[in-house]
């Protein structure tokens, strides 16, 4: 279920991740570290940011050789059958979104028209496909997941 990006759910986000939360302040910080241990990751969360009189919500990510930073985050899609979560920002017809895993890893796509959501993506140029495909759980006109179920 796609969530709002708030302070009070941000323990949704821990729980998928297997995170270790530290909280300073208005800022919340993840650490995430893959089950080999080979690789790490760290989430820090920045509610309400006040830049230049506008309010804000960032999301930085930081690895050994990777930064990763997603303005104006205003929801997420926490997946434990995925073990990752979705963070997510729409504005103007485009979607971005930063997508961290269990293991450590992310990935990051940006402006990418609201339409990609709502097509067949076998259609897309391959070059485009992957984010129509990880992005499309964030679009609610597509996807209503409640009771949904899952066999095991």
């Amino acid at each position: 279920m796609i969530q709002d990006f708030s302070t009070e759910n941000i323990d949704a986000v821990a729980e998928v991740l297997g995170a270790k939360t530290k909280r300073i302040g208005n800022m919340i910080r993840l650490e995430i570290e893959s089950a080999n241990g080979v690789s790490k990751a760290a989430a820090e969360f920045h509610f309400d940011l006040e830049v230049n009189g506008i309010s804000m919500n960032v999301v930085s990510v930081y690895s050994h050789n990777t930064f990763l930073q997603l303005h104006n985050c205003n929801g997420f899609l926490a997946s434990d059958l995925l073990n990752q979560v979705t963070f997510f920002g729409r504005s103007g017809g485009s979607i971005s979104g930063l997508i961290i895993d269990r293991e450590a890893s992310c990935s990051f796509y940006a402006n990418v028209n609201d339409q990609l959501m709502n097509c067949d993506f076998t259609t897309l140029p391959t070059e485009v496909m992957m984010c129509s495909i990880a992005l499309s759980l964030t679009d609610t006109d597509t996807f209503d997941l409640d009771g949904f179920q899952f066999d095991e």
